[in-house]
C-alpha cells in the first residue's frame, strides 16, 4: 500500500529470530510444566494409591493398628479367635531396623575415613583409584551382592563364628557393603564444599594438617556428612533381594545377631507373588509397603532439615 515502508532483508530476519525466541521459550515453559505436572500426578497418585491398598488390612479386614504395631506373630492367612488376621509386624519392623542401623554404625566411619583420604590426605590417588572403584560399587547390582553373601559371608559366620549363618551379623555386613559408596561419595562432596579459606586459616594459625581436619573440615561438614549416613540408612532400609537372601527370613524377634531374621522387605518379596489381590494376605503386604514408603518420607525429611544447615559462611 502506498505509504508502508518495506521491511529490509535484516529487519525481516530480526524479526523472524525474535518470533522464533519467543516461540522457543513457549514450548519450553509448556513442557517443564507439562513434565512437573505429571511427576507431581504420578508421586500423588502411588502415594494414595500404596495408602489405600495399605489401610485395607484396618478398614476392611478388621485388623488393629496397635495389634500390628506390637505384635509377634506374623501369619495373615490364620484368623484369632476375634476373626481377625495375625498380623504382628513387630519382629519384621525390628528387623528392618536393625540392621539398618548396624550397617550404618559399620559404614560411616569407613566411608567418612575413605572420604577424608580421597579430599584431604591424596586426593591424586582417590581421584584415579578410589573415585573409579567407589562408582563400580555403586553399580553392582543388589542381587550380586546377596548372592556373594550366600556364598561367602554366610558360610563364614556358619562356620567360623556360631549359628546357621543366616541372621542378622549377614544382613548388616552385606547392608554394610552396599551403602559404603554411596556414604562416601556424598561425604566427599560434603568434604570438598568447605570453604578453601577456613583450611587456609587454621593451617595460618598453626593447626596441623590432622587438627585442620577433625577441628575445622569435619566440623564444618558434620551437616552434609549426617546427610550421607541418612541417605545410606534410606537405602539401606528399602533393600530387599540381597537382605533376602542371607537374613533368613524368620518371622521371630532374633536372641543374637546370628540367629535367623526378616525385614519388611523380605517378607514383601518372598510373599508378593503368593497372593491374589483383595485378600487378606495381599492386604496385609500392602500394609508393609504402606510402612516402608512412611519410613522413606520420615528420611526425606530429615534429609531435607540437614541441607538447610548446609550453608557454610
Amino acid at each position: 500500500m502506498k505509504g508502508e515502508r518495506r521491511l529490509s532483508d535484516k529487519e525481516s530476519a530480526k524479526i523472524w529470530a525474535s518470533n522464533t525466541k519467543r516461540w522457543k521459550e513457549r514450548w519450553g515453559r509448556t513442557i517443564t510444566f507439562i513434565s512437573v505436572s505429571l511427576m507431581a500426578v504420578i508421586g500423588i497418585s502411588i502415594l494414595l494409591f500404596v495408602a489405600s491398598k495399605g489401610l485395607s488390612t484396618f478398614f476392611v479386614n478388621k485388623a488393629s493398628v496397635v495389634q500390628f504395631l506390637t505384635g509377634l506373630h506374623w501369619e495373615p492367612s490364620k484368623l484369632d479367635e476375634f476373626g481377625k488376621p495375625f498380623v504382628g509386624a513387630l519382629p519384621l519392623i525390628i528387623g528392618s531396623f536393625t540392621v539398618t542401623v548396624l550397617a550404618a554404625l559399620v559404614s560411616a566411619p569407613i566411608a567418612i575415613g575413605v572420604a577424608i583420604f580421597m579430599t584431604e590426605i591424596s586426593p591424586h590417588i582417590g581421584k584415579k583409584f578410589l573415585q573409579p572403584m567407589v562408582e563400580l560399587l555403586v553399580g553392582i547390582p543388589s542381587v550380586v551382592y546377596g548372592f556373594i553373601g550366600l556364598s561367602v559371608v554366610v558360610p563364614f559366620l556358619r562356620d567360623h563364628v556360631s549359628g546357621s549363618g543366616f541372621g542378622i551379623a549377614a544382613g548388616t555386613i552385606v547392608l554394610s557393603i552396599m551403602i559404603l559408596p554411596t556414604i562416601t561419595s556424598l561425604s566427599v562432596d560434603a568434604i570438598r564444599s568447605v570453604p578453601l579459606q577456613l583450611r587456609e586459616a587454621s593451617l595460618a594459625l598453626g593447626g596441623t594438617r590432622w587438627q585442620t581436619i577433625s577441628r575445622v573440615l569435619l566440623t564444618t561438614a558434620l551437616p552434609g556428612l549426617f546427610t550421607a549416613i541418612v541417605f545410606g540408612m534410606a537405602r539401606a532400609f528399602g533393600e530387599a533381594l540381597a537382605v533376602q537372601m542371607v537374613i533368613g527370613n524368620s518371622t521371630v524377634i532374633p536372641q543374637s545377631l546370628f540367629e535367623p531374621a526378616s525385614t519388611l522387605t523380605s517378607i514383601l518379596t518372598m510373599g508378593m507373588g503368593y497372593t491374589v489381590m483383595g485378600q487378606v494376605e495381599n492386604n496385609a503386604l500392602w500394609t508393609l509397603a504402606f510402612v516402608l514408603l512412611g519410613m522413606s518420607l520420615f528420611f526425606i525429611l530429615i534429609i531435607r532439615r540437614l541441607e538447610r544447615r548446609r550453608i557454610y559462611r
